[in-house]
């Protein structure tokens, strides 16, 4: 990915509105309406994403990797991640619901029926993938939502949650993932901190700076960023740059030595050190291994 197109997809915190006289948000998307949601962002609704048919990129989290004849994806509160519509090819449509963790009220989900879906929102944290039968059947479920009165659609929400609790058709995406605990008051802080990272990630940042950013002193920064993001800025820093390396390594032709330099690493050795402690395979591994999944 090249400087002008990271200047452009800065990531953003997305605000969603329930769709109109429903508690949640519903919206198919297909090539003549195609998905325009920030192209890297995030926001306090989980996202549970029905690709029909297919083929193309999950990129969630710390997670980067591809996937074929369709997916089924439910992603967590908060966990940074790109759209998929105008990514994909041969898609034939995608389902989107965007629904807050508390969305039927704040003790609903803690209720001992519902015990199997709140845990179901826990895992989502991480990235779920679905796969099997269980992708096969929430798919149709998905797609007959829009055709539905706003109490039956519910309802089968609900549903569609049961199979996905029950179900054992699912991997993780990610062990820890890039998992921003924002608040509505603290959203366009991190916001500006993401968006900063994002432009200036090929460059050293120092705490100083980006704590005069935030307007905070440097601990109370410090304390601040590791609360919301559940680690320290120069790991996320580093992350961030680790993401942007398999990105380039999975789309680009350049060596691994330039894609080290371009992702801000100055140093060879640390870069593949941190990389395989960040993926579990060295760059090279990695790159080759994406380019079978592509074959």
């Amino acid at each position: 990915m090249r400087d002008g197109n990271i200047k452009k997809t800065k990531a953003e915190f997305e605000a969603i509105q329930p769709t109109f006289g429903s508690s949640f948000f519903l919206k198919q998307f297909n090539h003549q309406t195609q998905n325009k949601a920030p192209t890297w962002h995030f926001h306090p609704e989980l996202e549970l994403v029905s690709v029909s048919e297919g083929s193309g990129r999950r990129h969630i989290g710390q997670h980067l990797s591809y996937f074929s004849e369709g997916d089924l994806l439910l992603i967590g509160s908060n966990l940074p991640h790109y759209g998929f519509t105008d990514r994909l090819t041969g898609s034939a449509s995608e389902t989107i619901v965007q629904m807050k963790p508390d969305f039927l009220g704040t003790n609903f989900f803690t209720i001992p029926e519902m015990h199997p879906i709140e845990m179901l929102f826990e895992r989502a944290r991480m990235g779920i993938a679905f796969h099997g039968e269980t992708k096969e059947k929430v798919a149709i479920k998905l797609k007959e939502l829009e055709d539905l009165d706003a109490y039956d659609r519910l309802i089968r929400l609900l549903d569609v949650l049961h199979t996905l609790a029950d179900s054992e058709e699912y991997i993780l995406l990610n062990s820890e993932g890039l998992i921003l605990e924002v608040s509505l008051q603290d959203s366009d802080r991190m916001n500006t901190i993401f968006n900063f990272v994002q432009t200036n990630f090929k460059r050293s940042i120092s705490l100083e700076e980006v704590a005069d950013l935030a307007h905070m002193t440097v601990p109370s920064f410090c304390r601040f960023f590791k609360k919301k993001s559940g680690k320290n800025f120069t790991r996320f820093v580093n992350e961030y740059r680790l993401v942007h390396a398999s990105k380039l390594l999975s789309e680009e032709t350049s060596s691994i030595s330039q894609v080290c330099l371009e992702c801000g690493f100055n140093n060879f050795s640390h870069f593949n050190k941190e990389f395989k402690q960040f993926t579990g395979k060295s760059p090279s591994a990695y790159r080759n291994e994406l380019r079978k999944i592509i074959a």
